[in-house]
């Protein structure tokens, strides 16, 4: 395999940091771009370059393209707030749809070959039918969904006119170790933490809807695939299995050996009830499958966290 020089922003993020780790096992080269908004240093991996840059400012991009000679790029660094989307729209759309130009613009001018670009379930809004496959209407309800959607747009034309290849990949629910429960965190990052904290768990509704969970090593494991394979596709990323959140209870209450009795509370308007990827075409196209499943990602985060609580950093 030849060694590549690869740039992954967002790379002390949750899902950018395992994609590194596996890429610096590969034997690359790997530079990580990410101004550390919600990126943790401690995620980096020792042996990659950092750079505390913002991918919304050229000039901070430039400087990291004209040292490198980049060859691909994973681009991991967004807004993912979608309350904050809402209420700061400039600011989602500088980050995730002007960082993305960005980018393409580096790429352009610097010859980079290929980007794989992290987009999401939420660009489909409310399904019209499950699993959702990549044919599945488009129609983002949220400010974040429509700048992860936007930016796939610009990405089809720069390989167009510049003959820069791709893949874009719409993630469902992603869980594992590095993951953030403050703010808008995952489901399952907050619901561990409380349980870690011998706190009751809130559950917006009845517990009865349900989601596609996949884990971060599944996710990381789908990119280092896409290095070789993918171009010109977009691809939906998902474990193709359904867990309610009542059941996701009953699973914290095994790991945890203690009964969990979630507080009920009252949907949020505007929740979408039921929602699950066909991740098929991935499988083909990628040669990936998810290996893990619910129980022993939970297992493997549960673990983590109980270790960082232990001797935390």
């Amino acid at each position: 395999m030849i060694d590549l020089n690869i740039l992954v922003t967002g790379g002390a993020g949750f899902i950018g940091s395992h994609i590194v780790d596996l890429l610096v096992q590969q034997g690359h080269q790997v530079f990580v771009v990410d101004n550390l908004s919600t990126g943790d240093p401690g995620n980096l991996n020792p042996n990659c370059t950092f750079y505390e840059a913002d991918i919304s400012k050229l000039p901070d991009l430039q400087h990291v393209f004209s040292l490198h000679p980049i060859d691909v790029v994973y681009h991991h660094a967004a807004q993912i707030h979608v309350q904050d989307s809402i209420k700061y729209p400039t600011f989602d759309a500088m980050t995730n749809i002007i960082g993305t130009i960005n980018i393409l613009e580096c790429m352009k001018t610097y010859k980079a070959s290929k980007i794989v670009y992290a987009s999401s379930a939420a660009v489909y809004g409310t399904p019209h039918y499950l699993p959702i496959n990549e044919n599945h209407p488009v129609s983002p309800e949220s400010c974040y969904g429509i700048s992860k959607f936007t930016p796939e747009h610009y990405i089809k034309m720069y390989a167009n006119l510049y003959e820069i290849d791709y893949t874009i990949f719409r993630y469902s629910n992603v869980y594992g170790p590095r993951q953030s429960s403050i703010g808008e965190g995952g489901v399952i990052s907050i619901f561990l933490d409380k349980v870690l904290e011998q706190l009751t768990p809130t559950v917006y509704g009845d517990g009865t809807q349900t989601r596609d969970f996949i884990f971060v090593r599944d996710i990381a494991a789908a990119n280092i695939a896409a290095l070789h394979r993918g171009n010109g596709f977009t691809l939906n990323i998902g474990c193709n299995t359904t867990t309610s959140i009542n059941e996701l209870v009953d699973y914290l209450s095994q790991l945890s050996k203690r009964r969990i009795v979630p507080h009920y509370v009252a949907a949020k308007p505007g929740d979408i009830l039921h929602s699950s990827l066909s991740n098929e075409l991935a499988m083909a196209v990628l040669e990936w499958y998810p290996r893990y499943s619910l129980l022993e990602g939970l297992s493997e985060t549960f673990d983590y966290l109980i270790e960082r609580v232990a001797h935390p950093a």
